[in-house]
């Protein structure tokens, strides 16, 4: 089973890579491997045409590649809440907080994830076609972690601030190039994009009709390597340090430390609503779809067992 993730060096999607690397896809039987493939539009499609099992990446990207959610289910948070970071340059001396800050700035921020940060803004009456410039990151590619890059960006000056994964801002942060402006999923910004999206393990329906037990079996592994990572944070150094460069591998356990608490499986209908409303704002979504069909429900009960 080939698991697709479009940023790998990250805390993002985490625990699909420590289901692979801790052995909890193996004790479910199942064979399972770990690919990057960047952005996460591309990921999507890379699903829709069968080049993977599952895809381990933002919720609301799904409909990049599914319209409307046809051929696609979301089986588990790989955890709760809307996870990227504003990061901006430490030279700009910006307050926590301050948004308005941006105007002018040049952000990068990954295709697809871009979309939560351009309705942020405007939720706070910023345009982001206007006010802030908002495009890629340079030097990312396929193959490339996108919120390291991003941070090298940054102490390179070649962007003023970026909308990307903890790692990325942790990076940042300790080398002394860039300051948090914003960590919404712990309450910074407007409220309501914290429940914009969130981290998903996906498949098809395809899969789910042809191979439900594999399925099912995925999603205990996840659940499995959660409840792992929940208890010991830090067995995440010795899957960063078989994954990752050697600074990004040892602050991979403090980053699981603060996620663990939002490693929380369920998919409940209110987060859908919440994330159909902003694919709906943002023109990924034609029309209102119920959460039958944007949640394999037969799933649901692995999520606490």
């Amino acid at each position: 089973m080939r698991v697709a993730l479009p940023d790998l060096v990250s805390n993002s999607y985490f625990p699909a890579i420590a289901a692979v690397d801790l052995g909890f896809f193996q004790r479910e039987g199942l064979e399972a491997e770990i690919e990057l493939l960047f952005p996460v539009p591309k990921t999507m499609e890379a699903l829709r045409d069968g080049r993977f099992a599952f895809v381990a990446g933002s919720a609301h990207a799904t409909l990049t590649a599914f319209p409307d959610w046809q051929g696609a289910r979301l089986l588990v948070a790989l955890a709760q809440h809307t996870y990227w970071f504003l990061v901006l340059r430490a030279d700009l001396g910006v307050r926590r907080g301050d948004l308005q800050a941006v105007k002018g700035l040049r952000l990068g921020a990954a295709p697809g994830v871009d979309l939560s940060l351009r309705r942020l803004l405007r939720e706070v009456g910023i345009d982001p076609e206007r006010d802030v410039q908002i495009g890629p990151v340079p030097g990312t590619s396929e193959s490339a972690s996108f919120g390291v890059t991003a941070a090298r960006a940054l102490a390179e000056r070649q962007i003023d601030g970026f909308w990307a994964n903890g790692m990325g801002a942790e990076v940042a942060v300790r080398r002394g190039v860039g300051t948090v402006v914003l960590d919404v999923r712990r309450g910074d910004g407007p409220p309501a994009a914290r429940h914009y999206t969130f981290p998903a393990l996906v498949t098809t329906e395809r899969l789910l009709a042809e191979q439900p037990r594999a399925v099912e079996a995925a999603v205990r592994a996840i659940v499995a390597a959660q409840q792992a990572l929940r208890a010991d944070p830090e067995r995440a150094t010795a899957v960063g340090r078989k994954r990752f460069p050697p600074e990004e591998a040892e602050l991979i356990a403090e980053l699981i430390r603060r996620d663990a608490p939002y490693y929380d499986p369920a998919i409940r209908p209110e987060t859908v609503e919440r994330l159909n409303q902003f694919a709906q704002d943002m023109g990924l979504l034609s029309r209102p779809v119920p959460y039958e069909q944007v949640v394999a429900t037969q799933v649901a009960p692995l999520w606490t067992a």
